[in-house]
């Protein structure tokens, strides 16, 4: 599974410093359980299907996401409107879209439309209590954060 998580640190990286004209620097590795409650406003979400299965997912809390779909949009936004929600999937989106590309050479892998959570502290519940859950936490903008999670089962 170790194998996994370079490649999603340097899709995260490429993203957000071609798309939305900043850097993110990832912090340390730790696996979430179902115990772990995490204080995040907004989350999106892709399942992946064929020769590798799960889901990757990005939260972040919603100062980070307002000026995240600010650098994409240009306006303001002080609450979740459909500009806010858009661009957290689009991001997520193309994380998975670039992340599959990767690993396209040695798995057969679709994603699916992304999902969005939204709602201050929300879980996501992840499909079985078995499957090891990666999280990388990432510092973004001046005090921003985000995580990206994700969880892969090779059939």
């Amino acid at each position: 599974m170790e194998q996994y998580i370079q490649p999603f640190i340097k899709v995260c990286e490429s993203v957000f410093r071609n798309l939305c004209g900043t850097e993110v620097r990832a912090g340390d590795l730790f696996f979430l359980t179902r115990e772990n409650q995490m204080n995040w406003d907004i989350s999106g979400i892709i399942g992946l299907s064929g020769q590798i299965s799960g889901a990757i997912s990005i939260s972040m809390r919603d100062n980070a996401a307002f000026q995240l779909t600010k650098t994409l949009t240009g306006a303001d936004h002080n609450s979740f409107d459909a500009d806010v929600t858009d661009a957290i999937g689009e991001i997520i989106n193309i994380i998975a879209g670039n992340t599959k590309k990767v690993f396209e050479g040695s798995f057969r892998t679709a994603i699916s439309l992304p999902s969005i959570v939204q709602g201050r502290g929300h879980r996501i519940i992840w499909p079985s209590k078995n499957i090891k859950i990666f999280c990388i936490p990432f510092s973004i903008f001046a005090d921003g954060e985000l995580l990206l999670s994700f969880a892969v089962d090779e059939s």
